[in-house]
């Protein structure tokens, strides 16, 4: 057996799904807090998008009747240890008055290698658990070039 290339190029993240179970709680988080912007709207499913930068962040309320797909099948489980939001520059401590603005608490600061290279994260949780690195750009280049 040989290896052979995948018939299409990559070209990025095109939505991550989170399960939540208070869907104006997780609006109000992702829109106000993050800044994201309305997308797709599913009603029949209990299932809202919205926008992050070019990528959807979905939001599947597991109380609404027509998420029966979205529900795990052992409580508590977890599947995903974070997902990174891209950011724009920022200025670290602005951004430290922002979260607090919101009663968001950092979990961690750190400063280290993703896709655009070295960078300061904030590392904060939304109000269902969903741990959220949120990554401004490259402080200096890792040599991906």
């Amino acid at each position: 057996m040989t290896a052979s290339s995948p018939p299409f190029t990559l070209a990025g993240l095109d939505h991550v799904v989170f399960l939540v179970d208070d869907m104006n709680r997780a609006l109000a988080f992702y829109g106000e807090v993050l800044g994201c912007v309305p997308g797709y709207s599913y009603p029949a499913l209990g299932m809202e998008q919205v926008w992050c930068g070019n990528a959807l962040i979905v939001l599947w309320d597991t109380t609404h009747e027509g998420a029966g797909n979205a529900i795990p099948p052992v409580a508590g489980g977890r599947n995903v240890d974070h997902v990174c939001i891209a950011t724009s520059p920022f200025e670290p401590a602005a951004m430290r008055a922002h979260l607090a603005a919101h009663g968001v608490t950092i979990e961690r600061e750190a400063t280290h290698g993703g896709a655009r290279g070295v960078g300061l994260s904030f590392y904060i949780r939304d109000p269902f658990g969903n741990l959220l690195e949120v990554k401004g750009p490259a402080e200096y280049a890792d040599g991906r070039g």
